[in-house]
């Protein structure tokens, strides 16, 4: 199977560097733009289904791909982005200021560092690699799978086996990442944002 794999479009957190982690935030006008330019480059592909995250910045990009191919989207919680908790709405100065032990841990990498409130780094690649998982057992020969910076870095690390304490990959608003499971699995590319053309965005990593 080929998993194209598309971080949401651009929201306004995004670009004022805030941590939305699980929070509902809808797309911006440049996420909208990002959203509709991924839509024009999958669009000639032979996609099966469409999954997405359920919150709202990712199921608004996932719709505009679903509109294009004509298909319908299919919504999998376990698709979300992590859960940032203490973390989310904040800005990592505002963090910094307000919870300065556990800004450290996180930016240790620990991957056993629980966010106040909030959930692990292995708790999100199991979470992430269960959800490709199954979306691997469903009929069909590529997919696409709107989700998040972060979960999408989960699941490939997972995959991958990469180990959880390393976190090599950073994903762009709007990038497509193609991956394929068949008896291995291989990432045959990775933060494709050539057909964003000039709406490239500045956005987070969470």
């Amino acid at each position: 199977m080929i998993f194209y794999c598309v971080r949401h479009g651009e929201t306004v957190s995004n670009s004022q560097g805030r941590i939305q982690g699980q929070l509902d935030t809808e797309l911006s006008a440049v996420g909208q733009q990002q959203a509709l330019a991924v839509a024009a480059a999958l669009k000639h592909l032979p996609i099966d289904a469409v999954y997405s995250s359920p919150l709202r910045r990712a199921l608004e990009t996932a719709q505009a791909i679903a509109d294009i191919l004509r298909q319908g989207v299919i919504s999998d919680p376990r698709l979300m982005e992590i859960n940032a908790g203490v973390f989310q709405g904040l800005c990592w100065d505002e963090i910094e200021r307000q919870y300065p032990a556990a800004a450290r841990q996180w930016k240790s990498h620990d991957p056993d560092f629980c966010i106040p409130g909030g959930e692990t780094r292995r708790a999100l690649m199991i979470r992430a690699g269960g959800a490709f998982a199954a979306i691997r057992e469903s009929a069909g020969r590529a997919v696409v799978v709107v989700a998040h910076g972060g979960l999408l870095s989960a699941a490939f690390k997972a995959l991958l086996e990469i180990p959880a304490e390393r976190n090599p990959f950073n994903l762009q608003n709007g990038s497509i990442s193609r991956l394929a499971w068949d008896q291995q699995v291989k990432l045959h590319t990775l933060n494709e944002t050539s057909h964003l053309g000039d709406a490239t965005g500045n956005g987070g990593d969470l």
